[in-house]
């Protein structure tokens, strides 16, 4: 047998297919260190992913989850539409929620990888967010816009390297479009990150020959398919439902609700979003690329992790999204905060309905964002520029406890591995400075496992700057499983202080904070797992040292008298007040209807 026959070893395939990870953590790395702004070469907000010949998920980098798939469909489009007309040297970018994308500041760039007889074989794609996409208000997140046009520039697909040769009149388009100086650097390294991903990809195809790596796809994609199967023909066949809402969306409208059916029907899943809101005036709408990425995000969280994310763990399952609903909305409505929100309540609803029947591994691995707060100004007194500030610090709050592990003290995971800008990074390139990020005491979801804490979030601007801001987890708060009881909700004040206070619910759109004003925001902690009266005397004890949690929070959620003070360093448990108190806690619950 040779390496270039359709039927290969094992051995050889998982190289190939590991060979493809790489390329994909080294295409996403070339962003992190040659994009210009922080919410790419300091927060890594961008995923890599290689398809391929029809669109398939063959492998993906780690990187924002629900980007896994939403990356996917604007590559199967342009396959599509391009056909033939795709050649060796070609990069396309497209950012268009109607042609497969979730939101317009979310930027796909892709380039194609032919064998030497000309054949097309594999799509090297690097997905990244940008702070501008023209449109209405500055940093792409209009939130009183009515529809899709006010939103910015949508671009389904564009060469902008055409057989290796730069589109000078697309990316003069394309800059023309959008309001930040770095912009075309953070495009431009993109198209770099492609084109290093398919030359890449050239050189395994030529060690390995096309036959090969051909073989080596369709192999990791049926392992994939196979592993999940089995995971869910362990599970109760039925029909699990659960509702969860949003707030608002940033017109204000209430309570946009979300229904899911998931059945679990042999070795296949059907996840049903029929008779989620589909109001046709409201402002919350999930493209339905979006809805895909999430769904699957929160399915892989309830897996073995050693599951390839590829196209044959999504084909386990059908999604049934129902046309002009809230999470698969008729072209021309405004999505760029619906990829938020309703957006990640996708994956709360599926994790409150599957905690019905796998508990043990549920947990909403989202977060409750409202949208990226942007902060601009006309006039940086230290440089005499206008500048943008995009939220390139973002936040610490939502993260959700599991069984055996508290929610910890960073990032909910449907954050991925994006990180917080460093506080000193920001001051140098913004006139604002960072006066507060501490966790607030008693705002985790108490439970057997602890939600995390959420964030006191103080920044003081030095400089006039305008603030676009949408707020939801304020009544709707991120669930408690299997027991556990509900995070603390999100707050945003803005000059507070003054006669301009405002308290933003649910948006505010060019509010201005003079200098010295100071945005302040208390983001919510997660949900907890379990009966808070199960969990150990002895963590509750550690949790008020740590000051998670307050000597009277621990008696009023967790039935546990704490004696002594933080300030006199004589903590201490008191076994028999607690053990009485539970007791009494316990026999109030079973009395209650």
């Amino acid at each position: 047998m040779t390496l270039t026959e359709p039927v290969l070893d094992l051995v050889t395939a998982e190289v190939i297919r590991s060979a493809m990870e790489t390329v994909c953590f080294e295409m996403a790395t070339y962003v992190s260190r040659t994009a210009t702004t922080p919410i790419l070469n300091q927060s890594n907000e961008r995923n890599a992913t290689i398809l391929d010949a029809k669109g398939r998920l063959a492998a993906l980098s780690v990187g924002i989850p629900q980007f896994m798939l939403s990356s996917t469909l604007p590559v199967r489009f342009t396959i599509d539409f391009l056909g033939e007309e795709l050649r060796p040297g070609d990069v396309i970018v497209a950012n268009d929620p109607y042609h497969g994308g979730g939101h317009l500041p979310d930027f796909n760039v892709f380039s194609p990888v032919f064998s030497d007889d000309g054949e097309l074989l594999l799509i090297a794609s690097i997905q990244c967010h940008h702070g501008d996409t023209g449109g209405a208000v500055a940093g792409g997140y209009n939130t009183m816009a009515r529809d899709i046009y006010s939103e910015g520039t949508r671009y389904p697909l564009l060469k902008i390297i055409d057989g290796g040769k730069e589109r000078r009149d697309v990316v003069l388009t394309m800059r023309a479009n959008n309001r930040l100086s770095g912009f075309v650097g953070d495009l431009r390294s993109q198209v770099g990150a492609a084109q290093l991903g398919a030359r890449r990809l050239g050189e395994v195809v030529t060690r390995y020959g096309a036959e090969a790596v051909k073989a080596a796809v369709d192999h990791t994609i049926a392992d994939a398919h196979r592993r999940f199967a089995k995971e869910i023909a362990g599970w109760p066949d039925g029909t699990y439902e659960a509702d969860v809402y949003v707030d608002s969306d940033p017109q204000g409208n209430q309570d946009i609700h979300v229904h899911v059916a998931v059945t679990v029907d042999g070795d296949r899943l059907v996840i049903d979003f029929a008779g989620s809101d589909d109001r046709p005036h409201i402002s919350a709408w999930s493209t339905f690329g979006n809805t895909r990425g999430n769904a699957i995000a929160q399915l892989a969280s309830l897996v073995d992790p050693s599951i390839p994310k590829n196209e044959g763990f999504f084909d386990c399952v059908e999604l049934r999204v129902p046309a002009g609903c809230c999470l698969n909305p008729l072209e021309g409505k405004p999505v760029s905060s619906g990829t938020h929100h309703p957006g990640v309540e996708v994956g709360d609803a599926i994790a409150v309905a599957m905690s019905q029947i796998i508990p043990d591994r549920c947990a909403p691995q989202t977060y409750k964002f409202g949208s990226p707060r942007q902060m601009y100004g006309d006039h940086d007194p230290r440089t005499g520029h206008s500048f943008f500030d995009h939220g390139g610090e973002v936040s610490a709050g939502w993260v959700n406890a599991v069984r055996g592990v508290d929610g910890w003290g960073a990032h909910a995971a449907a954050m991925g591995n994006l990180i917080k800008a460093e506080a000193e990074f920001n001051e140098h390139l913004f006139p604002h400075l960072l006066r507060s990020r501490d966790f607030i005491t008693d705002s985790g979801g108490p439970g057997t496992f602890r939600g995390g804490c959420g964030s006191h979030f103080v920044k003081e601007v030095r400089a006039p700057t305008y603030v676009n801001q949408y707020v939801v987890n304020q009544r709707h708060i991120h669930p408690g499983i299997a027991g556990g009881r509900h995070g603390s909700p999100d707050i945003c004040s803005l000059s507070p202080g003054t006669p301009r206070h405002v308290v933003v619910a649910p948006a505010v759109t060019a509010h201005l904070l003079e200098t010295g004003d100071q945005l302040v925001y208390d983001f919510g902690g997660g949900g907890g797992w379990g009966d808070p009266l199960q969990r150990e005397p002895w963590r509750i004890l550690e949790d008020v040292w740590d000051e998670y949690v307050s000597i009277e929070g621990a008696r009023r959620d967790y039935g546990v008298v704490i004696t002594g003070s933080l300030e006199g360093m004589d903590l201490a448990v008191d076994e028999g007040a607690t053990q009485a108190l539970r007791l009494e806690m316990a026999d109030r619950r079973r009395a209650q209807p």
